[in-house]
């Protein structure tokens, strides 16, 4: 569950015949009924009255491939599509039939197979004259028929969207369509975008959708309708994208479309959005500054042009005339906090990390054309979110292989640095299937140039390798348990070695020697437990019983969170339980031997699993006030920007939250944040989560 967010990138291949009704073709009744009839006038050869193939991608990188043929079928439309692809080794398939009447309105769906690695469907809707019925696996339901509406199930296969916004463009272009089984549609026009496809250039009119997916969706249509281009998510939150035959070399340029599109949408939204700026003081509150002194009672916070200029007891410190005060009495104030391993991978998860109270993040890998638009609108105060620090990914091939940086010789590897580098990154990440002489070459390029190198541990490899070959940081904490568990032989199974980790003495010499290696090499480690946890879930132990935040999220994303399967049978549940609380107890002695910790989530639960990986802090042994540094002064150090950032002190950046209740007093705290202070600027956090669809 490394990363999440995306795009995908569709069209259509019609026949000679039916390209030649359509291009003159306004509306999609007279494109397939005009189609048929061209069809009947060739002797009825064939009843395709369309077909098409779309390359499918995720980060770029082809995996595979979607094919669609729509044919008359007396007076219906019936399509078939052939959805599959392969990510990181995992076949990823899906099919569907869709059948309606000439106008698009739907008459039937059914939709089986999986649209991720982590999840499935089974799916089917009977449209009736009154009604609907709908199953969902093995369960049947009905609901009275909408008036207007199309079925459709998420973001695959690709050929429903072209399909869907069809009948969207053809009956009144709704502002809101109704969509079954479940939720509704807003399609909205953003303009148009120059391409060049072959030599050609071509210009097409981009649309966003929001409501299959959480967040908004990118697609691009030619003047016939076809879809050319969306940029989407897939079912795992990861980027996602579909090129229509013959317009892959475009795929960059639209993907940076989308992402700098998406933040002028956000900062539009941004627009509604209450906060103030220029000369801001936060009186009454307790100050728990981050440097570790004891908290500091009815203290003021004086910012000034997005600089702390005053900290401290609210009598000492003067408030000049004009100032917007914020009366946080019966409230704390604390630094903003920091997530060390996210996947920016949809521009609303700029609201959703300030709601938390994140103010700066680093994400662990993304699009290279995506995040530098990301990340350049929000420092250009184009578009709302934290301050970004970017890690570039590199892989190399194989059959885990990520993304489309591949590092498989030394050539390769410091261009790729060095590419990052001039794009203002701040580390490189190493990914899977990149090879030790090529981590060595990364690190080597990534110090001469003041970067530092984050990542996993590639297959084949070791934690021990990996850092003596110049790896500064490990992400995910079972690189660490792998260090500490005894061999096991090339036959053990998942229950033996579910009890090797379960087991881990950490008084033993393979856990002390582990410990002391990473302390002697200064090895930063964001352990991701939060994200580990939630693999812990099932239906015996859903995911709310330990995170309430998946009540909270968006409708469309709380429906996959919340999806989750029986407990594994005896004593493998058991077994994942005790290697969870083995795990954390690691963290805990990590921290106690000096090893950083900085907090990080790998996504999860947006917004929510920061707090989530606070808490756990806690429960490994740390502090209060140690979990809040593990996202706080602490990554300013290990970034390098504790000069600037990390706790609330007067000359640093005024990035700060204010906080209902305590958290030393109750971790839980953490989650109560109120107000957020970022650049200058205070949002109402209640706000952020409803701009994305989010519950406060």
């Amino acid at each position: 569950m490394e990363s999440r967010s995306g795009r995908r990138i569709l069209h259509g291949l019609f026949t000679a015949a039916c390209a030649a009704v359509l291009a003159v073709s306004a509306t999609a009744f007279s494109a397939f009924s005009h189609a048929a009839q061209v069809q009947e006038g060739a002797q009825e050869k064939s009843s395709v009255v369309e077909q098409g193939k779309f390359i499918l991608h995720k980060f770029e990188q082809p995996i595979g491939e979607e094919t669609y043929q729509i044919t008359r079928d007396g007076d219906a439309l019936a399509v078939k599509m052939d959805f599959k692809f392969t990510d990181r080794g995992s076949p990823v398939p899906l099919t569907a039939t869709f059948r309606s009447s000439q106008d698009l309105t739907p008459l039937a769906f059914e939709i089986k197979g999986k649209n991720s690695r982590q999840s499935s469907l089974d799916e089917t809707i009977d449209v009736q004259p009154e009604k609907v019925r709908l199953r969902d696996r093995d369960k049947w339901t009905e609901a009275p028929r909408p008036k207007q509406f199309f079925t459709i199930a998420g973001y695959a296969p690709a050929t429903m969207q072209m399909l869907m916004f069809r009948y969207w463009a053809t009956h009144g272009s709704p502002a809101e369509l109704a969509t079954l089984p479940t939720g509704k549609v807003k399609v909205e026009p953003r303009g148009q975008d120059a391409v060049s496809v072959n030599g050609k250039n071509e210009t097409l009119d981009r649309y966003t959708i929001e409501g299959l997916i959480w967040g908004r969706e990118t697609l691009w249509f030619d003047s016939n309708r076809n879809l050319v281009a969306a940029v989407t998510l897939d079912a795992e939150f990861d980027h996602f994208e579909a090129v229509r035959d013959g317009y892959e070399s475009a795929l960059g340029t639209l993907v940076g479309r989308a992402g700098s599109d998406g933040m002028a949408a956000l900062a539009e939204i941004s627009k509604g959005i209450s906060g103030s700026t220029d000369t801001l003081a936060i009186v009454g509150g307790t100050l728990i500054d981050g440097t570790g002194s004891d908290p500091l009672p009815d203290a003021t916070v004086l910012i000034q042009k997005g600089r702390i200029i005053a900290a401290g007891p609210r009598p000492k410190v003067s408030i000049p005339h004009g100032t917007v005060k914020v009366d946080a009495r019966g409230k704390t104030i604390l630094p903003g906090l920091w997530d060390m391993h996210a996947h920016f991978e949809q521009v609303e998860w700029g609201p959703i990390y300030l709601a938390a109270g994140v103010t700066t993040v680093r994400d662990c890998g993304n699009e290279f054309e995506f995040i530098t638009a990301v990340r350049d609108a929000i420092a250009n105060r184009k578009g709302l979110g934290p301050r970004l620090l970017l890690a570039g990914i590199v892989d190399g091939s194989g059959p885990l292989a990520l993304g489309v940086q591949r590092v498989d010789t030394p050539e390769q590897a410091k261009a790729w640095v060095d590419k990052y580098h001039d794009a203002g990154f701040q580390q490189m990440k190493i990914y899977s299937s990149v090879k030790l002489e090529e981590v060595k070459v990364i690190a080597d390029e990534a110090h001469r140039l003041g970067m530092s190198v984050t990542g996993h541990v590639p297959e084949g490899l070791n934690a021990y390798q990996v850092i003596e070959a110049g790896q500064d940081q490990i992400n995910h904490i079972q690189y660490i348990v792998a260090l500490m568990t005894p061999p096991l032989p090339e036959s053990a199974d998942r229950t033996e070695r579910l009890k090797a980790r379960a087991n881990i003495d950490l008084d033993s010499p393979e856990a002390q020697k582990a410990i002391a290696f990473l302390v002697d090499h200064g090895t930063v480690v964001d352990p991701t437990m939060a994200l580990f946890e939630f693999f812990t879930a099932s239906s015996a132990k859903p995911p709310a019983s330990f995170e309430p935040g998946v009540t909270k999220v968006a409708p469309e994303l709380r429906e996959q969170l919340v999806d989750v399967g029986p407990p594994p049978p005896p004593p493998v549940g058991d077994l994942i339980e005790k290697s969870f609380a083995k795990e954390l107890a690691i963290v805990g002695a990590l921290h106690r031997a000096g090893v950083p910790i900085v907090a990080g989530t790998d996504q999860t639960v947006p917004g929510h699993s920061l707090h989530r990986e606070i808490e756990l802090y806690v429960q490994a042994g740390f502090t209060p006030m140690e979990a809040i540094q593990a996202a706080t002064i602490v990554p300013a150090r290990v970034m390098g920007l504790d000069r600037e950032l990390g706790t609330v002190e007067a000359g640093k950046r005024g990035d700060l939250i204010v906080v209902e209740g305590n958290p030393l007093e109750s971790i839980r705290n953490i989650r109560n944040v109120r107000f957020v202070i970022t650049n200058g600027k205070m949002y109402n956090c209640a706000e952020l989560w409803r701009s994305v669809g989010f519950q406060p």
